[in-house]
């Protein structure tokens, strides 16, 4: 029973210590990036940066080709031909307006990208976060249940010596009877939790653990509006409206008439020709106002939800902060109360109950406090980081995090 009280004692003193305990890789930034990458999502994503990029290239090009035309007719015995090129040339920019919308796709996507590789490396974050608090829940609530059994048989033991009574045996089997269920339940959420890191990190393995303590910032740093715009979340946002201002400019410019001009020379009736053309659209029926008004509209929106975007993630991460503040601050207090209490508590209660200073029903419940409390601070940690993590990824401090993770693959 000694043996049992000790380890028990001990799977608290593991809890505590746990984070200094794990193997982590050598270095654990740069191999988190390097499952990030390998995620499909993430390759999904490289992909469509790769299309966005080919997407820019095409908007970069010139508007027109030049055309090559060809005539050809018999009067009588004469054979009349002509051969000419023309070419419409972009008279009001409209190319230029076209360059400025590329540059802005491409700031688009790269944005877009950092967002996407930033979220999945959040939720990596938050996936060995929930792995590690449940299983230290499962570590708690196994050594509960050996405790509960080893009691069992004590108990019984004394029931038959007389030392207590029958009821006393059976409130420990019923305890026990609950235990054995809980820890069903945790075990179970345990292999969740490991199967969703299996899936965000293909080469993780229990034995490397959860995230290095040094990895946490002692306390985010605040940012200001100006790098609050350089967030990618909010950055895509605003090259995603630049552009579609810019091929607003463009859709103006192309509802102008355009001329083309062009060259020909040949023969006609045994003389030889050369010629001179000159053609302009008149947009009397069809003015394109239509056309124009829409990408206005279409503008107008984007800039406006690029104004919610920035405004919800100023909100989102004030909010994240607050909650951080308010987990770190009862955790911090919650490992003020546990140290020195909860690595000698187990003996105590069971010299006090073997004494019989305590009844079977005051330690049984003296028994569930104390796995309780051990559970809430587990809950505490594990909470508080899952705020840290939000607050890293709302404020964009998530980017130093793994940083070759955020740029593409050639």
């Amino acid at each position: 029973m000694k043996k049992l009280s000790v380890s028990y004692a001990m799977c608290a003193v593991i809890y505590l210590l746990s984070a200094s305990a794990q193997a982590q890789p050598v270095d654990w930034e740069r191999w988190l990036a390097s499952q990030i990458k390998q995620h499909p999502d993430i390759i999904a994503a490289r992909e469509q940066l790769q299309g966005s990029e080919a997407t820019a290239d095409a908007a970069e090009q010139p508007l027109y080709n030049p055309e090559l035309s060809s005539e050809l007719e018999q009067v009588g015995e004469e054979n009349n031909y002509r051969v000419g090129v023309s070419q419409t040339v972009d008279w009001w920019d409209r190319r230029g307006a076209k360059q400025q919308q590329a540059a802005f796709i491409r700031q688009a996507a790269k944005a877009q990208y950092q967002q996407q590789v930033m979220s999945k490396t959040a939720e990596a974050l938050s996936a060995l976060v929930e792995w590690r608090a449940s299983n230290e829940a499962a570590i708690i609530a196994q050594a509960q249940k050996e405790q509960l059994n080893a009691l069992l048989q004590v108990a019984e033991k004394r029931q038959k010596a007389g030392d207590i009574g029958t009821i006393d045996a059976e409130l420990t089997f019923l305890s026990l009877s609950k235990q054995l269920a809980q820890v069903a339940e945790l075990e179970v959420a345990l292999q969740k939790a490991e199967s969703r890191v299996r899936e965000l990190l293909p080469q993780w393995t229990p034995e490397k653990g959860g995230i290095p303590e040094d990895f946490w910032p002692s306390e985010p740093v605040s940012i200001t509006d100006q790098e609050l715009l350089q967030h990618p979340y909010v950055a895509s946002a605003q090259a995603r409206w630049k552009s579609i201002k810019e091929e607003a400019v463009a859709t103006r410019r192309a509802a102008k008439a355009e001329p083309t001009f062009g060259v020909n020379a040949g023969r006609d009736g045994g003389e030889n020709t050369v010629g001179l053309t000159f053609s302009i659209p008149l947009n009397v029926r069809n003015d394109y106002s239509a056309e124009t008004r829409v990408a206005n509209r279409a503008a107008l929106e984007a800039e406006a939800r690029f104004l919610a975007v920035y405004r919800n993630l100023r909100f989102d991460w004030q909010a994240a902060q607050a909650a951080w503040k308010r987990y770190d601050e009862q955790y911090r207090r919650w490992l003020e109360l546990a140290r020195g209490r909860v690595e000698n508590s187990a003996d105590l209660l069971e010299r006090q109950w073997r004494s019989g200073d305590l009844s079977t029903t005051d330690y049984l419940l003296a028994l569930n406090q104390r796995s309780e409390s051990l559970l809430a601070g587990i809950s505490l940690e594990k909470h508080t980081q899952l705020a840290l993590t939000e607050v890293l990824l709302h404020s964009g401090q998530l980017r130093a995090v793994a940083p070759t993770a955020t740029k593409p693959l050639n």
